[in-house]
């Protein structure tokens, strides 16, 4: 069984690293990631800690759930966060081998399946009456990153008890390395700074996907590229469309993302008040282009912060590939 108690202060990293994560991943990158996710952890409990003994001003987040509330809009905010919606995103490239001309890639993006149950029921509805080759999943499946993983784990099993066939995913800024051997068992390849090959027949297409480029910034695009030859088609799957600068220099035809949920809570016509991210608002949701690759990034299924959309509904997408002439 998948240990996901937190590391006590006197325990080692070594010794809690399973060691299928050191084989693929390397000691060195396992201790990385688990010692910057406990001092992350730290941060925010001494972050909580100051506010509920008042020795610090509220949060940003804080602030915002706060307002929220206070303005006597929170139940339709979230009964809108339940209202997720199925998109459908056109992707055109004459560099997409004939023999995947047509083929859909699901994606989900953002569950927070803590904070989400709802909009995860809708999720798994959507998913079961859609037809689709590939799914993949970029990030962010749990709502806060203290605590155990063991409901996060329960809550991603149910939504992927609804999908079938191969499934890819990346990990976000609020997830944990100690998921993917539970994500593995349940059938979801993570990819980390790793690329999978897809064949039909002769013809093939890449599917690479990088670490946390947000917070954690384990991205390794070069890593993650390097088998892939430079005239064949590849997708990128990364949680945040951040690193598209580097995405589009590495090669890659396609980048899959999501992380800024679209603002969540946007002014009429779907203008965000803040993205938590540093590109263009352009960038923000829905399809862009980006020096001749395609980019999507999802408003997520889920929401974070606090449970509520405005002018921003949740969303599942469905990517079709097309071979252009």
């Amino acid at each position: 069984m998948l240990n996901t108690e937190r590391l006590a202060p006197s325990q080692g990293l070594d010794d809690d690293i399973p060691e299928s994560l050191q084989q693929r991943v390397g000691r060195l990158y396992a201790r990385q990631r688990l010692g910057m996710e406990k001092d992350q952890e730290a941060d925010v409990a001494a972050q909580e800690v100051k506010f509920l003994g008042m020795g610090s001003a509220p949060s940003a987040h804080q602030a915002i759930r706060a307002a929220v509330v206070m303005s006597g809009l929170y139940r339709r905010g979230l009964r809108n966060s339940a209202r997720v919606e199925l998109s459908h995103n056109h992707i055109e490239s004459p560099r997409l081998p004939p023999l995947f001309d047509g083929v859909t890639i699901l994606q989900l993006s953002d569950l927070h399946v803590d904070m989400s149950a709802d909009a995860m029921e809708r999720v798994v509805q959507l998913v079961e009456e859609v037809a689709y080759d590939l799914c993949v999943l970029t990030g962010d499946y749990r709502a806060r990153i203290l605590g155990p993983l063991d409901s996060i784990l329960a809550g991603v099993a149910r939504v992927r008890a609804s999908i079938t066939g191969t499934m890819y995913a990346v990990l976000g800024n609020y997830d944990s390395l100690r998921m993917v051997p539970a994500f593995e068992q349940m059938g979801i390849w993570t990819l980390l700074n790793e690329c999978e090959t897809i064949e039909r027949g002769d013809q093939r297409i890449h599917v690479a996907g990088i670490d946390d480029a947000h917070f954690f910034r384990l991205d390794n695009i070069t890593k993650a590229a390097a088998a892939i030859p430079h005239d064949e088609f590849s997708i990128l799957i990364s949680h945040t469309p951040e690193i598209y600068r580097q995405a589009a220099h590495a090669g890659f035809k396609v980048l899959i993302a999501g992380h800024t949920h679209g603002g969540q809570i946007c002014l009429p016509g779907g203008i965000p008040l803040k993205l938590d991210a540093a590109l263009p608002r352009s960038m923000g949701a829905g399809s862009w282009n980006y020096r001749g690759m395609a980019g999507y990034t999802s408003r997520g299924a889920g929401s974070s912060v606090v449970p509520v959309r405005f002018n921003c509904p949740p969303e599942i997408t469905l990517h079709h590939l097309r071979r252009s002439p």
